[in-house]
């Protein structure tokens, strides 16, 4: 499937509930850890490991592929851009998705760049905003 990531303000429950209920099929296996925000979901088939009690595959359970994700971010952090300001974070959240989601080199060039130029759509981005 493809990753989809954003930024969140909160960590709590209404606040993560929300956005898996607004970027979700409703009905879809959600597969999660044992973080409080999101017990109590409904409307999904909702899946937990318990990472407090070292449990980190429960039946077809896991959350090593978000936690791929989250790591290739944190490399880019650690050995690229060293500083990453949080008025500019959800950027580069959105660079690392559409590098896992279209950099697969079996992906014709052209195709992925015709991805790209959608993703852009009408945003415009002067170079006083990126350097402020």
């Amino acid at each position: 499937g493809k990753v989809k990531a954003m930024v969140v303000n909160r960590t709590n429950k209404k606040t993560l509930q929300g956005k898996i209920h607004n970027n979700i099929q409703a009905k879809s296996t959600v597969f999660t850890d044992d973080f409080r925000g999101y017990l109590g979901l409904q409307g999904f088939s909702h899946k937990t490991v318990n990472h407090s009690a070292k449990e980190y595959v429960n039946g077809m359970a896991h959350t090593n592929g978000i936690e791929s994700v989250w790591a290739i971010l944190k490399r880019g952090y650690n050995g690229t851009f060293h500083n990453i300001s949080t008025k500019h974070l959800n950027r580069y959240v959105d660079e690392f998705v559409f590098r896992l989601n279209e950099g697969n080199c079996q992906i014709d060039t052209k195709d992925r760049m015709v991805s790209l130029f959608k993703g852009i759509g009408n945003n415009r981005i002067s170079y006083k905003e990126l350097t402020a």
